[in-house]
Formats: C-alpha cells, structure tokens, sequence
C-alpha cells in the first residue's frame, strides 16, 4: 500500500508532545497500574447488572498503558481507518509518488503526530474497536493520576469511576457484536466520498484558520451532502454511546463510589477547557461537538429509559436500523414512536 501517512514520524512526535506526565514513583504507578486492572474487571458485573448486557470476558483485552502507547494504539487505529481512503486516493489519477509523496507522508505524520501528542495528554481511556480480533480497552494511566491530582479527587474513586465508563463501551461492542462492523462500514462509507484534491490543502488552511481565532473544524472537511449524511449517522451512534456510558457511570456510581458526586462537578468543570491553545484545539479537533454528545446522548438514553424502562431501551442494540438518528438523540420520543 502506498505510504501516504508517515506512521513512525506520527508516533513519535505525538509521543514527544504528549511527555510522560506527572512524576510517580514506582512503586506508585505499580499501584495505580493495578487498581486500574481491577477496576475494569469489577466494572463488568456492575455494567451488565445496570445495563442488561452481557459481554464475554475472553473478547477485547483491557490494557494499561502510558502516553506513548496511548499514541501507538491510535496511529495503528488511525491506519486501520485511512486504509480505504488511502486506497482510493492511489487509485485515483495524479496520485503524487517519488520525493512528492514522501515530503507529503512526513507532512501528513506530523500532522497527525502533532494531534496524537494534543489528545495524548487529555484521555483517560478509550475503547478501540477496529483493533483485531474484537477490540481493546486502552486506560491511560498518567492521564488518570493526573487529573485526580487536579481536581483532588479520591485515587481510588477516582479510578473506578473512569473505569465504570470505559467499561462500558467495552461491553457495549463485546455484547453488540455487529456495532463494530457498522462503525467501519461509515468509516468506508466516507472514504467513498472524499476528492483527494481537497485532502491536504483544506486540512491545513482549517489548521490555520483555528490558529487565527477562526472557527474551523477537521469536520468541515466533510461538507458534501453524502458525506454530512454519513457524518450525521455517525454522530448519532457516538452519541448514543458516550451518552450511554454517562448515564451508567452515574447510575452505578453512588452505589459504589462514595465520593462521585463531587468528582461529576468537578470533572465537569474540566472538561471546559483550559486556556487559549487548549480552546483552538478543542475547535479545530471537533471536540467540543463531543461534549455535545456526552450531554445529548445521556438525556437520549434517560428519556428512553424513563419512559420505558431498561430493558425496551435495550432494542437499540437488537439491529443498526434500531439505532438513533442524529436527530432522534435530539427527540428521543421520536426514536421511542418508530422502534418501540
């Protein structure tokens, strides 16, 4: 396949961004290696006695690691995405090859290495489900001790509860096992709409953009019709999701976690932002459409779930046609009157 993506310079220069975190000492970071392990194990029985899904416990490991392989997991995930989109783009006529293709596969790694070593300092943990055979859950452990350092949060409650919302999203592919293939297939659906010409000046005008104060977004790459089209189904999904995992963290959370209240407010106000560079980031990364998700999809899944209980809401892991649309997570009555 030809090397469009300069993958090695990606992750290293991500990794170099990213740093190593806050100073623990060995013994320390053994601990919070550890707790992390068991919270994830004890948070499977608590998301399928909550949720009603069952996930089985040989599929999709769960894996502790620093920021440097927070990065490498990302670069081989991100490789895994682009694979249809760098094979249209070599199929397609004026393809650049020689000294061309390889200053544009450092260019493009480093943009990429550059995003990676941003968002390797901000994630506590992430399911990664195109990473054969059935995914893995990737906690990120200096990430974690440094934010329950931040906002002064009991280590322990702390650990458990990003642990109860990782979890979640390992259990909602594992229990799901046709979610994974769906998510791909929008992956390729986008591939089959993207003009190569666009690619790489547009992506690096909106970089600029940001810069300046603009409010561009990588996601305005996206703009056609079709692609809006399959963007807005993937939106909806992510947002059932994150939103899905939210409001588990916080049903199971009291029953197990003495101090999550305070940890929600608190967490809450950091996931703002921070400063300047932090905000054009956020923008340009698409991320505050996130923390959109986070909060539209868990009023999605508490309206359906109050309405008409655990599990009926359950449906919308029977089949994709049973998924919410983008406008469905907005009125949820409307999903509840067309699949229930």
């Amino acid at each position: 396949m030809t090397r469009m993506v300069d993958w090695d310079l990606a992750v290293t220069l991500g990794a170099k961004v990213a740093g190593d975190g806050p100073d623990v000492s060995a013994g320390d970071a053994a601990a919070a290696v550890s707790e992390l392990r068991e919270g994830a194990r004890r948070s499977t029985g608590l998301v399928r006695d909550f949720t009603g899904l069952v996930a089985a416990d040989d599929r999709a490991p769960v894996l502790v690691v620093d920021r440097r392989g927070w990065v490498q997991a990302n670069a081989d995930g991100f490789a895994k995405i682009l694979e249809p989109v760098i094979t249209k783009l070599t199929a397609k006529k004026g393809v650049p090859n020689g000294l061309s293709l390889a200053v544009g596969s450092r260019v493009t790694g480093a943009e990429l290495g550059l995003m990676l070593g941003f968002l390797g300092t901000k994630v506590l943990g992430q399911f990664d489900p195109f990473h054969e055979p059935a995914g893995r859950l990737l906690l990120v452990a200096p990430n974690i001790v440094q934010v329950e350092r931040e906002i002064e949060a009991d280590p322990s409650d702390f650990r458990l509860w990003v642990c109860l919302h990782e979890e979640t999203h390992r259990v909602q592919f594992t229990a799901v096992p046709w979610l994974r293939d769906h998510l791909f297939a929008q992956m390729e659906a986008i591939a089959d709409t993207i003009e190569p010409s666009r690619l790489l000046d547009d992506g690096l005008r909106r970089i600029s953009d940001a810069v300046r104060g603009g409010d561009s977004s990588i996601l305005d790459l996206f703009s056609t019709p079709e692609q809006k089209e399959v963007i807005d189904r993937v939106t909806g999904v992510m947002s059932l999701l994150e939103g899905h995992a939210d409001v588990v963290m916080d049903g199971v959370g009291p029953s197990v976690i003495p101090s999550v209240e305070q940890i929600r407010e608190k967490f809450n106000k950091r996931r703002q932002g921070l400063g300047a560079l932090d905000r054009i980031l956020r923008r340009l990364l698409g991320l505050d459409a996130k923390m959109a998700q986070y909060r539209d999809g868990a009023a999605f899944v508490r309206h359906v779930v109050d309405t008409a209980g655990m599990e009926r809401f359950n449906a919308v892991w029977e089949r994709p046609e049973n998924l919410p649309s983008k406008t469905e997570i907005g009125d949820p009555a409307a999903w509840v009157a067309r699949v229930l």
